[in-house]
């Protein structure tokens, strides 16, 4: 699964099986170490906002939103990555 980056001790990755067809992007998952499958999904907007799809890692909102606030940042480097591993880009909103 394509780690997209680090902060700090989260991990920000998507799996490589996204489902077919291709969900829209998101960055599935955020998690606290290694990558798991039921970790914090979000969803980026074709704007390149989030939108939290659910916090199943439980991260604390405090620390969840200055999370969502680097992806939304770095989110054109999410996409670009997105593009460049499944080859075709669809938008939650």
């Amino acid at each position: 699964m394509p780690q997209v980056f680090k902060i700090g001790s989260y991990w920000v990755y998507f799996w490589t099986n996204e489902n077919e067809p291709l969900e829209p992007i998101h960055v599935q998952h955020v998690s606290q170490g290694s990558p798991r499958a039921n970790a914090t999904k979000i969803w980026i907007t074709r704007a390149g906002k989030c939108y939290l799809c659910h916090n199943n890692s439980h991260i604390p909102d405090r620390v969840l939103k200055n999370i969502m606030a680097i992806i939304e940042a770095r989110s054109q480097s999410v996409v670009n990555k997105w593009q460049d591993y499944f080859g075709q880009v669809r938008y939650f909103c």
